[in-house]
């Protein structure tokens, strides 16, 4: 006769099925909970908010378009080249700027300055865009998106760790916004 106490090789199997099976549903459970839980046990990070330095007023010329880049505030040590973001930097007449993001509102891809047209252009679609940033011609439907800017001392900055997009408000809708409210 058998023991009860006994081991058969049918529990055993039975056991080990469920001794793996626990091992891998605490494998798999681990991403799966840090990934809901990960907004409220991570704040956003602090650089999401800054306001970063394109470079001084006068690497800006009064009426001309350049090319400038930037650090992407929200890195990661491996980033390297790839988080240097670039931007079309348009001085309309010494004081009041335009920062237009490089991509096309389209798709994405990059456009160029080409001052002899005074046309931004798009190489995958041929999209245009007029030196304000707005809709020429081509695919797109919106102008390119802008970023908000500042001036202190002496040096242009932007808030570049939020991409702009077609809901967020410009710095031209906030000062008629101010305005109505004044009158």
């Amino acid at each position: 006769m058998t023991n009860p106490d006994d081991l058969s090789r049918r529990k055993l199997l039975m056991k080990l099925g469920v001794l793996f099976n626990g091992i891998i549903a605490a494998v798999l459970a681990v991403p799966i909970i840090r990934y809901i839980l990960s907004p409220v046990a991570e704040e956003r990070k602090q650089g999401f908010q800054s306001w970063l330095p394109l470079g001084e007023l006068n690497e800006f010329p009064a009426g001309e378009t350049r090319f400038a880049t930037y650090r992407n505030p929200v890195v990661n040590p491996w980033d390297g080249k790839t988080a240097d973001i670039a931007c079309w930097v348009r001085n309309v007449d010494g004081q009041t700027f335009q920062v237009f993001a490089i991509n096309c509102a389209h798709l994405g891809c990059p456009v160029r300055w080409f001052p002899q047209s005074n046309l931004f252009m798009c190489p995958c679609h041929g999209g245009a865009y007029y030196q304000d940033g707005s809709r020429a011609s081509g695919p797109p439907e919106r102008g390119l998106f802008q970023y908000h800017y500042k001036i202190e001392l002496g040096k242009l900055f932007i808030k570049a760790g939020e991409m702009p997009t077609p809901g967020q408000k410009t710095q031209s809708s906030l000062v008629t916004l101010e305005t109505r409210r004044c009158a």
